[in-house]
């Protein structure tokens, strides 16, 4: 099964590593990292640009309101996220129990990863997304 590890992260706590030195994270995460890889569960891993280089795409109205980062009212940011494959929801909970970035305001959220055979095969898009995926090695 695969879960996803989503990083987050208050204002405060993202604001609390500023001064935190980079190569020391480097090697703090890539430690973890190794451990990961070694047990064979890691899928994929990225860490996110600040918020400021994003933007929000608003669906409420129409046309889509496009609001610039930092988001404003944001109380906990989404700043990177790992997926891995593994046996159970409970053994996700111990890799995230693990990540190494951690203090008052930083939270992991474990979320399942649904598979493709959970989705109706009837449904033509089900089957040209299931075409895709097995063209490019995903299946």
């Amino acid at each position: 099964m695969k879960y996803m590890l989503i990083m987050r992260a208050t204002d405060e706590a993202f604001a609390s590593m500023a001064n935190t030195d980079f190569d020391q994270m480097l090697e703090t995460v890539g430690r973890f990292n190794d451990e990961l890889i070694r047990a064979g569960v890691l899928v994929a891993a990225e860490g996110l640009a600040d918020a400021e280089e994003g933007v929000v795409v608003d669906h409420s109205a129409e046309p889509p309101v496009i609001t610039d980062g930092p988001y404003g009212e944001t109380k906990e940011l989404f700043n990177g996220f790992y997926i891995l494959n593994v046996a159970s929801k409970e053994e996700a909970v111990e890799w995230a129990k693990r990540l190494p970035i951690t203090g008052a305001g930083f939270k992991t959220e474990v979320r399942r990863v649904p598979t493709i055979d959970e989705f109706p095969q009837d449904n033509e898009w089900i089957r040209k997304e299931r075409a895709w995926r097995e063209a490019n090695g995903q299946l």
